[in-house]
This record gives structure tokens, C-alpha cells and sequence, in this order.
């Protein structure tokens, strides 16, 4: 187990390591509006490899910053359909309501998460469980796509799920510490749950919103 101390002096990089990371995402995103459409889908399966090659990293406890990064580009780059999909049907105003919405939560759990003296890494399996559900759950929906009410209620599991990531992972990082070669792969994870919450706050914007 890392000491309190390591957890501590590293925290502040993988904030920041983070924040950059959705800079890059962003920047990725305003260049996916000149990307041919015919090119998402290669982005989209070459996203998915290097997702799997970090499952692979996170086993071998490593990943570098270049890793990082041009992930985190291809992955704005990927969000950009959605993106403009939202905009084009439910306005960029509710873009940008998912957006600060989605800060709001994730730095509501963040300092929730930091601040409990509650270990809750044992939601580890649960959310796993989840996650896999989730998955099969969209995978479905891509053959045979769900109501409204559905996909509403799908949402509203996918904002408690990546929220509860959100709190297991700042929770692990107090707890157990952060070593220096784990900053990236730590601040990919924080990455992945705020991406997964944003979409799934936005995709509850626009589904509330095509009702009104």
C-alpha cells in the first residue's frame, strides 16, 4: 500500500495531467468538424485498440504522456458526431448545460470522495458489473434501438455509474497513493469518467428536451 504522502505529492499532476487531457479532447473535437465522415468509424476502432491497450497498461502499472494524449485527441475527435448531433437537434445551449452540469458532478464526487474518511474501493466489482451491463446494454440498442424512455432511464444508470467511478477512483487515490509513473493512466481513468458522464448527462438533456 503507498503512503498517504505519495497520494498526496502526486494528486495535483493527475489533476492536472486531467485537465490537459480535456484540452486536448476539446481541441480534438473542434478539428473533428473538418475530419470526412468516412473516417470516424477507423477513429472509432482505433479508439476502441487503444482503450484495450490500456487495459493492458493498467495491469503493468505504466503508460506513457504521448500514450495519454493521443488517446485523448482521437477521442475528441470520435465525441464530435455526438456533439453535433445534439447541437443540430436540441441546440448548443444544452451542450453546454451537459458540460457545466457534468463539471458540477464530477467536482461535487471529487471532493466528496477526497474529503470522506470512507475507503470505497469496494465498489470496484459492482461498477465493473455495471460497466458490462451497460456495454451489452448498447450493444443491443445498436441492433435494436430502445425508446425514449428507455434510453432516459439507461442514462440516468450511466450518470450513477461514472459518478460512482468518480468516487472509486479519487477514493483509491487517497487511499492507496499515486506514484509518479502512474499520474497518466490515473488521469486517463478520470478521463474516461468524465467523457462517460458528459454523455450520458447530455444524451438526458436531449431526450428531455425533444419532449418538451
Amino acid at each position: 500500500m503507498y503512503t498517504q504522502t505519495s497520494s498526496t505529492q502526486f494528486l495535483p499532476s493527475v489533476l492536472r495531467t486531467f485537465a490537459l487531457s480535456l484540452a486536448i479532447a476539446f481541441l480534438g473535437t473542434m478539428i473533428g468538424v473538418f475530419v470526412p465522415p468516412a473516417l470516424f468509424l477507423p477513429l472509432a476502432i482505433l479508439e476502441f485498440v487503444m482503450l484495450l491497450t490500456a487495459f493492458f497498461f493498467r495491469r503493468k502499472k505504466s503508460m506513457s504522456y504521448s500514450f495519454l494524449y493521443i488517446f485523448t485527441f482521437i477521442s475528441g475527435i470520435t465525441l464530435y458526431p455526438i456533439v453535433a448531433f445534439y447541437s443540430a437537434t436540441a441546440g448548443a445551449n444544452i451542450v453546454a448545460m451537459a458540460f457545466a452540469s457534468t463539471t458540477v458532478v464530477f467536482t461535487g464526487v471529487a471532493i466528496y470522495a477526497t474529503k470522506s474518511k470512507h475507503n470505497f474501493s469496494f465498489l470496484s466489482g459492482f461498477l465493473l458489473a455495471a460497466l458490462l451491463a451497460m456495454v451489452a446494454i448498447g450493444i443491443f440498442n445498436m441492433f435494436s434501438p430502445l425508446g425514449s424512455t428507455a434510453m432516459l432511464a439507461y442514462s440516468f444508470i450511466g450518470v450513477l455509474v461514472f459518478s460512482g467511478y468518480v468516487l472509486f477512483d479519487f477514493s483509491r487515490m487517497k487511499h492507496y497513493g499515486v506514484r509518479a509513473e502512474d499520474v497518466p493512466l490515473m488521469a486517463l481513468n478520470l478521463y474516461l469518467d468524465f467523457i462517460n458522464l458528459f454523455i450520458s448527462i447530455l444524451r438526458i438533456f436531449g431526450i428531455l428536451n425533444s419532449r418538451d
